[in-house]
């Protein structure tokens, strides 16, 4: 069932997927197979929108925005958590892991806690 979350503001719906935990790469975990997951991959492009509803940060894995294959996605509620991840984890491998939901069509996952995300 989708939920209107933290993405309403942006008239975004998120659709958890079902399923069980696994360890994927960010194209792997295009396909709506699991709920919780591991994704490893490469930070592609990321951003800070200090200036948006929520004040996200985008984390772009596998491929640059606006052809993104998996997007991590930490509210400006939790920033503080992760210090600077559109600049420490730009370019990097990195592993994330929790519920992957629908996000403008393509996966993504919301980190709440520096637990979830790991540099590889």
């Amino acid at each position: 069932m989708c939920r209107l979350t933290a993405f309403a503001f942006t008239g975004l719906i998120v659709c958890p997927i079902a399923g069980h935990a696994a360890i994927l790469s960010p194209e792997e975990a295009s396909s709506p197979i699991t709920e919780s997951a591991t994704v490893c991959g490469l930070v592609a492009s990321a951003a800070y929108a200090a200036l948006a509803p929520g004040a996200p940060t985008f984390l772009n894995l596998g491929r640059a925005y606006p052809d993104q294959v998996f997007t991590a996605v930490v509210l400006g509620s939790d920033r503080a958590k992760f210090g600077t991840p559109e600049i420490s984890m730009r370019e990097k491998e990195v592993c994330v892991t929790g519920k992957i939901f629908l996000f403008q069509g393509n996966p993504g996952m919301m980190l709440r806690d520096r637990k979830q995300i790991e540099q590889r």
